[in-house]
């Protein structure tokens, strides 16, 4: 009899190591995605110097843009091959593409030294950060809640979320370290590449890491009830696309917080408040901190209260809160300014910790990678890497330095109208609709060949 795996399958070691496997891609990840960011000025001044700075920075937030446009493409790929293959392969694929090619950008002549193709090749590397990243998510999400025990599937998932905070936090780490050790002109020449040369050896680790796990025992499970989709993204389209509308209403509201409490707002305190740069890398360094304590806290916490809850409370507050934070951020007052900027990050670390978990339960084993892999990426390209540009766009033109806190606002309440079409689903089984599927299938096949008395009637009866 085939069953849902139990806790016991999954042993503490194993549970350790699969939470290794799911967090250090991520991490990588979004080490390269925020160090980029946090340097788009000084990658500006390398790759696009004949242009103001205001259009340099645009023209580095554009390349921003264009990596998250591929993602689609890249979630379609990796999301079949994760839903036909195991989640394992994409793990290790992912992660090497992501740290070759931050790499490569570490090691591109600027323009200086070799004209439009510095600008060209700085495109190319982003591309197929792209393409890894379309596949990043849904198979570090996946992974990690068919891994977790049921009773604390939630704790098990956020720590996906640890993973990117821990990249963003060494991202913010490093970028006070450049600014407070180097010279604006030392940066500028060639300071500028060390974070991205040292992704390397992480990518190493991680690809070793993920090399010697198992698949998971769900997807183990689907394998022996032979029923792995051959067509998932397809079968995404036509029996869960509810579900991918649910999740992407979900990750928009993640995707626009994430990215102007994480990436966005230091620039923002740098070139719109006129904040010293030193001073707005500390900040957002004790609110990845912040975040960092609270995801997995939160993730416990919805394995106890549930996964509504929750997610409603963090839209609500986006609603009423974001505003007046962003006021208290343009005073005077260093402890007002820290505040703020804590407090975006406090309810950020709401929706970290539950968001991915949330979505995960809502689709069957057979396509969860899909599923997850193409509403995350599409929302992504949409909503979250233009974020810099539509902002920093925004605000020139208006003048008008609450675009930010209106744009929280708005997607406070796109979360907050999806969340209420949703059920609760804290404990559920994940392959439940995967053993239904199977017995409607081979009861149908059964039925085909005569053999009516063989007819399945429960998923017990699968054998």
């Amino acid at each position: 009899m085939i069953i849902s795996p139990s806790e016991e399958q999954v042993g503490q070691k194993g549970l350790r190591k699969s939470v290794a496997a799911g967090s250090i891609g991520v991490l990588v990840h979004w080490f390269d995605w925020a160090i980029y960011a946090y340097l788009a000025t000084t990658i500006g001044k390398v790759f696009f110097p004949d242009q103001d700075s205001t259009a340099a920075l645009l023209a580095v937030f554009a390349v921003f843009a264009v990596s998250f446009g591929v993602r689609p493409l890249g979630a379609l790929l990796f999301g079949t091959l994760g839903d036909k293959l195991g989640r394992k392969k994409t793990l290790s694929i992912v992660i090497l593409a992501m740290a070759g090619s931050t790499l490569l950008v570490g090691l591109l002549p600027g323009y200086a030294s070799i004209g439009i193709w510095a600008p060209v090749l700085l495109i190319f590397a982003r591309v197929i950060q792209g393409l890894a990243a379309g596949g990043e998510f849904g198979s570090a999400a996946a992974f990690l809640a068919e891994f977790s025990p049921t009773k604390h599937r939630g704790f098990g998932v956020s720590w996906l979320e640890v993973g990117s905070l821990l990249g963003f936090l060494l991202a913010s780490l490093t970028a006070f370290a450049l600014s407070t050790a180097m010279s604006a002109e030392s940066l500028v020449e060639w300071g500028w590449r060390i974070p991205f040369i040292l992704t390397a050896p992480l990518g190493i680790i991680g690809y070793y890491i993920r090399t010697k796990i198992e698949d998971t025992p769900e997807f183990r499970s689907l394998e022996k009830l032979e029923s792995v989709a051959q067509s998932p993204v397809k079968e995404v389209f036509s029996r869960n696309w509810k579900q991918l509308l649910q999740t992407s209403g979900v990750e928009i509201m993640m995707h626009v917080t994430f990215y102007i409490v994480l990436v966005y707002l230091l620039t923002y305190q740098e070139e719109v408040l006129g904040w010293n740069p030193s001073s707005a890398a500390l900040l957002s360094t004790v609110a990845s901190i912040a975040a960092l304590i609270l995801v997995p806290l939160f993730g416990m916490l919805s394995d106890r209260h549930g996964r509504k809850p929750l997610l409603i409370s963090a839209s609500i507050l986006l609603m009423v809160f974001s505003y007046p934070l962003f006021m208290l951020m343009q005073s005077d007052v260093p402890a007002a300014a820290m505040l703020s900027t804590i407090g975006l990050g406090i309810i950020l670390a709401v929706i970290l910790g539950v968001h991915a978990v949330t979505v995960a339960e809502l689709f069957p084993t057979r396509t969860r990678q899909s599923g997850l892999s193409i509403a995350y990426s599409v929302t992504a390209a949409i909503f979250a890497g233009t974020v810099p540009y539509v902002l920093t766009w925004g605000i020139s033109v208006t003048n008008n330095a609450m675009l930010p806190a209106f744009y929280l606002i708005l997607v406070g309440l796109i979360g907050l109208a999806t969340l209420l079409t949703m059920k609760e689903s804290k404990g559920i089984d994940l392959l439940r609709d995967d053993i239904k599927y199977a017995a409607s299938i081979k009861n149908a096949s059964l039925r085909e060949t005569g053999t009516g008395e063989h007819v399945l009637k429960s998923p017990a009866d699968i054998a």
